[in-house]
């Protein structure tokens, strides 16, 4: 301070010289003496100091004056002087740093409890002037480590495992150096501190999902099974058990799993609550209400709601489990892979997610058991359950696994009954009411409507429809089948009948839920599936024996003449054989020898009837050429009517132009013919049965007027005969040809008999009629025209 005085007195000095020299010297004159350069250098640094610096000398001649005061106020002149052998500095190293540590934990950044290197720098420092004791030190800063541990503060327990290893090596006289010391005070304050220590370990433990969330700080769960480890041993020497550190941990998870159930229990009722208050019509009233509205809203809880609420309390519990195995089951895991030292951790964490599913299985019973035995909303509980259970190595087939299983092996397999003894009488009712018109038909005539948008996926858990007699339940009627939309979309058929189309979604929606309940135990799927495969067999088998039945049956009512059209019904039946077929191979297919013959076994049954239906519809195909061949046997020589005939036509001839006798039947069975073609060809599914079908149409046609004509053999035919078969068999070969009967199906035997035969009696004709009116066996450009 005061040579900061003497120099602004020297400087003012100077400048008040040079203000009053300078006006008597002439610029030139300062040149030439060096005393006036100097001189008038010195002024005007003086001048610009004065300027500059002057004005705020004042200011920090006050504030060095105030800083002095106020050192002499605390009394810091006596510190500075006093002597430091006269202060006790361990406890005010322990004050300083408390406080240094509180204020490292006020910073912007995690610091977990280390100081920075400048603070350490410090705090050796004031430990290697003062004498403060290593053991000491380091029993404070655990002692401050512990209260910001329990005030919540984050600390690396690699920390609190340095400083505990330093205390203790002291204490226990294991230094690595052979030297050390400790006092009664710090080894009773050890023990204190070490009881601390294991009290917050086993608490960090027991809430390891909240005090290392998501597994951070990474490695700090390691650290702090390791540190426990250190803390439970006797001396820094002898080792504990391994068992005995098991049942510490052990015993930690065992609370953990039930303050884990606890929250997140807490958590869904909560959220439960809400929800229901939001749904609950009192909502919409004054807010003074609410309150009561939600207690009131738990008591009136249905079976419903308390199987919605485990199923969302399973969801929970299963993503705490996830969270679990992703981030704290590895946790004794190193970087490198070695997990030689914790090993133990993985078994101590499957049986903390046993013992937690165990606490929700209390609440799973409770829930299961008042619901209804007609309902099956269940399902979908096991389902997600299982999911999660048979995807995990050690908690599949598991404790509460295995009770799964056994609380829904009962429930299943009296589903698979009732789903069985409904889709039988299903089938008996939908059979006696078929109209067998196809559902592409049905779906078709349905109004134009705006339907409502709805999940057309087929659900996991298809209902029970009908009642089943001689049981004691009453289960919800089944509604009459209506054709969807969606059902060609599902199946690749768009003319199956009602009921089969229904059966076959039924069976196989029946397989998706059974299929997709995933049932662990190996035993039990197969039978499962076993059941399945010879349901879904016996009930095809049904169907198709139904629809044969109403095959032949239909095709016996119907006409004999050339009126004849193929109803729709037939072709719907034809195409229930091609469903059968195909969701056969789908539903009743097994890789066994007893089961897998058994499937053959309808197959073949499948096939037996299909072709019975097309020897009765060919049969009916022959009986209808029977009536025309019957009509004009009437013209066959030497029969009264065939003479007659002859006379009056000849004689009316003379004088009117007479039709052509014989044509109209001729056109009649033509136009039968292809009509039936087409409705054949555009309504069944099938193109092996439609080749099928015409190949043994035509040859069993063909061979009939044959055997006529060989009946005749003998005879000449009538000239209107002889038309009539001209134009059936011309018009039969080339229609069959167009519908792909192979070349050599139409160049049969019976046909060259029968065009042989034609032709000879054609070329009689001619010489003894002159003529057959421009009918012939041989093609013309003219009757194509007429095609």
């Amino acid at each position: 301070m005061l040579v900061q005085v003497v120099v602004f007195y020297v400087v003012f000095f100077l400048y008040l010289v040079h203000a009053l020299l300078v006006p008597f010297f002439s610029p030139a004159a300062v040149v030439e003496s060096g005393f006036s350069c100097l001189l008038f250098s010195f002024s005007l640094v003086a001048s610009l100091y004065v300027i500059l610096v002057c004005p705020f000398l004042p200011c920090c001649l006050l504030a060095g004056l105030k800083d002095a005061d106020r050192a002499q106020k605390h009394g810091m002149d006596e510190f500075i002087s006093a002597n430091p052998c006269s202060f006790d500095h361990a406890s005010l190293f322990e004050m300083m740093q408390r406080l240094t540590l509180d204020h490292r934990l006020n910073d912007n950044f995690a610091c977990l409890g280390w100081f920075s290197p400048g603070q350490v720098f410090v705090l050796d420092e004031y430990c290697a002037r003062n004498g403060v004791r290593g053991c000491h030190r380091h029993l404070c800063y655990l002692g401050d480590l512990l209260e910001r541990a329990d005030a919540g503060h984050m600390i690396d327990p690699t920390l609190l495992h340095y400083s505990f290893a330093f205390c203790a090596s002291h204490v226990h006289g294991n230094r690595p150096d052979g030297l050390g010391t400790v006092t009664v005070e710090e080894k009773e304050r050890f023990e204190e501190i070490k009881e601390r220590l294991r009290v917050l370990l086993e608490n960090q433990i027991t809430n390891f999902r909240y005090c290392f969330p998501f597994g951070r700080p990474e490695g700090a769960l390691k650290a702090t099974l390791s540190l426990l480890e250190r803390v439970l041993m006797k001396d820094i020497v002898t080792p504990v058990p391994q068992e005995e550190v098991k049942a510490v941990i052990r015993k930690c998870l065992e609370q953990a799993a039930q303050i884990n159930y606890q929250r997140i229990t807490d958590y869904a009722r909560v959220e439960g609550k809400k929800r229901e208050m939001y749904d609950h019509p009192v909502y919409s009233l004054a807010t003074q209400v609410m309150d009561l509205t939600i207690q009131n809203v738990a008591n009136l809880a249905t079976p419903a709601k308390k199987l919605e609420h485990v199923i969302r309390l399973a969801e929970l519990v299963i993503e705490v489990l996830h969270q679990n195995q992703d981030h704290h089951a590895e946790a004794a895991v190193t970087s490198t892979g070695d997990q030689s030292a914790f090993a133990w951790w993985s078994d101590l964490m499957v049986e903390h997610a046993e013992n937690f599913l165990s606490l929700y299985g209390v609440d799973m019973d409770a829930a299961l058991e008042i619901q209804s035995p007609e309902s099956w909303d269940s399902f979908p509980l096991f389902q997600l359950l299982n999911d999660f259970l048979r995807t995990d190595y050690h908690l599949c087939n598991g404790k509460f696994h295995k009770h799964l299983q056994d609380l829904y092996a009962p429930l299943v397999v009296r589903y698979v009954d009732l789903m069985e003894s409904s889709i039988a009488q299903s089938i008996h009712r939908g059979f006696e009411r078929e109209s067998w018109e196809p559902v592409k038909s049905l779906t078709s005539n349905l109004p134009n409507v705006n339907l409502p948008n709805v999940n057309l996926q087929i659900p996991k858990v298809p209902n029970l429809p009908v009642p089943v007699a001689g049981l004691s339940v009453n289960l919800p009627q089944m509604p009459s089948f209506s054709t969807p939309s969606w059902m060609a979309a599902i199946y690749d058929s768009d003319n199956g009948s009602g009921t089969s189309e229904d059966l076959f979604w039924k069976l196989d929606a029946l397989q998706t839920f059974i299929r997709d309940l995933h049932w662990p135990e190996e035993e039990f799927a197969k039978h499962l599936d076993n059941r399945m495969k010879l349901m879904s067999s016996d009930m095809i088998e049904t169907s198709v024996k139904r629809t044969r039945g109403a095959f032949e049956s239909k095709l016996t009512k119907s006409s004999r003449s050339t009126d004849f059209r193929i109803p729709l019904s037939l072709c719907t039946m034809f195409n229930v054989m091609v469903d059968a077929k195909d969701q056969s191979a789908k539903l009743c297919a097994m890789e066994m020898g007893q089961e897998k013959q058994y499937h053959s076994q309808i197959d073949e049954l499948i096939e037996e009837s299909v072709k019975d239906m097309i020897a009765l519809l060919v049969a009916k195909f022959v009986a209808i050429l029977e009536s025309v061949l019957a009509k004009i046997s009437r013209y066959d020589e030497g029969t009264l009517f065939s003479s007659f005939l002859s006379f009056t036509v000849k004689a009316a001839s003379k004088y009117v132009e007479v039709p052509k006798p014989g044509m109209d039947v001729a056109d009649g069975y033509v136009t039968f013919v292809r009509h039936s073609q087409d409705i054949l060809r555009d309504k069944v599914n099938e193109e092996v049965y439609i080749e099928r079908l015409f190949d043994q149409w035509y040859t069993a046609t063909m061979n009939l007027l044959a055997t006529w004509l060989t009946e005749r053999m003998d005879q000449q035919l009538h000239v209107y005969q002889l038309k009539i078969l001209i134009r059936i068999v011309k018009k039969k070969y080339r229609d069959f040809r167009l519908q792909g009967v192979l070349d050599s199906t139409l160049n049969s035997k019976s046909y060259d008999t029968v065009r042989n035969r034609l032709t000879l009696e054609e070329a009689t004709a001619s010489v003894r009629e002159g003529g057959m009116q421009g009918i012939s066996m041989k093609d013309s450009d003219e009757e194509d025209e007429e095609d």
